[in-house]
């Protein structure tokens, strides 16, 4: 498998494992984009992240380790108090929107409380909408 310049890493120090289920879950195919707030990035990053749309890049865990790789299908924004169905269909919730900002409130919680950020209804996502191109071997 190529590996790509850009990657899109899951998981982080006291994960908890939740990084390697989302890999998984990209491998079995019921994971087509991810999310994360604005208020995570810096203006730099954002214009990089929507620079890539179309692109191939590869999937890393934590230790950097690359898993598949991906094209980005595409970025766009939406709100976590009304996401877009494609960001709830593909984080795997199917139409259930709740769903998605329950576990999204559970998943970010300690990252939230630690950096000091308050996740509201109008907090602005930055989406990545990818299909699996292929797995590592």
């Amino acid at each position: 498998m190529h590996i790509y310049e850009h990657k899109l890493e899951f998981g982080w120090e006291g994960d908890n494992g939740l990084g390697m289920r989302l890999i998984q879950q990209i491998l079995d195919g019921k994971k087509t984009a991810t999310c994360a707030p604005l208020f995570g990035y810096t203006q730099e990053e954002i214009t990089e992240i929507f620079a890539h749309k179309g692109e191939l890049v590869t999937v890393t865990d934590k230790e950097q380790r690359p898993w598949c790789n991906v094209r980005m299908v595409d970025i766009f924004q939406t709100t976590f108090g009304n996401p877009d169905p494609r960001l709830v269909r593909g984080e795997g919730n199917g139409e259930n929107s709740e769903e998605f900002r329950q576990e999204h409130r559970r998943d970010w919680k300690d990252w939230l409380e630690e950096e000091g950020y308050t996740l509201t209804d109008e907090t602005i996502l930055i989406v990545e909408e990818f299909e699996l191109i292929e797995a590592a071997e």
